[in-house]
């Protein structure tokens, strides 16, 4: 997960557990983020990864996890690049885990430059006639490099990047549900009630009430 970006599950995720491992940025070597795309935005779905996989990287989050407990054992910079390669391993063996995921080809450079497009212009342009024309591509090359990819259209790829998104505004800004809208590229509240409406099965307002009400009841219990 990169700062700033959205991420949404189906998921009920009030009984999951797990370990959060939080670094800053420039903390990991160069080259491991770059061979493991760190930098670049996440579109995959969760990875489940298989047993052995499973295994492998239990073990090394047990290791980081103990190394980072012992700050006294070694000098403090020594103790801090053994944290560091430990950490890289554990990224390059998520980069390279098998489980349930999405397969998008590594040779995908078409979706791949959609990708950064959307992530970088979501909020000004929702039609796939644009990107294919920013982009120098036709609609048909975008929308079979995206499904190819994540086994969805390029519209709907745009999408669910902005639905996240809207979410996002609507729970944790007091913005009117018509500037969250425009703040969107929506030319106006109609269309974007209605595409939200459409996409999450019910209308801003009354997604935002039920998201606070739901954290509230969770804060004061």
């Amino acid at each position: 997960m990169r700062p700033g970006q959205v991420h949404q599950y189906d998921s009920d995720l009030a009984a999951a557990e797990g370990v959060v491992v939080l670094f800053t940025p420039g903390f990991l070597a160069p080259a491991t983020v770059e061979a493991a795309r760190v930098d670049q935005p996440v579109w995959r779905s969760p990875l489940t990864p298989t047993a052995a996989d499973g295994g492998a990287l239990d073990a090394v989050l047990q290791l980081l996890r103990a190394e980072y407990r012992r700050l006294a054992d070694l000098p403090l910079e020594v103790q801090i690049d053994v944290v560091r390669h430990l950490l890289s391993v554990l990224v390059l063996r998520l980069t390279h885990a098998q489980g349930a995921r999405e397969t998008a080809g590594g040779g995908n450079e078409t979706f791949r430059r959609f990708q950064r497009a959307v992530e970088r212009d979501f909020a000004r342009t929702h039609r796939v006639e644009d990107y294919a024309h920013d982009l120098g591509y036709s609609v048909r090359t975008l929308t079979r490099a995206t499904r190819s990819a994540v086994r969805s259209g390029a519209k709907a790829f745009i999408d669910d990047r902005v639905l996240p998104e809207a979410r996002r505004l609507l729970w944790h800004t007091g913005l009117p549900a018509a500037a969250v809208g425009d703040r969107l590229g929506f030319p106006d509240a109609t269309v974007f009630t209605r595409f939200f409406r459409r996409r999450a099965g019910e209308t801003p307002a009354a997604f935002r009430a039920r998201a606070r009400g739901t954290h509230e009841a969770r804060a004061e219990g």
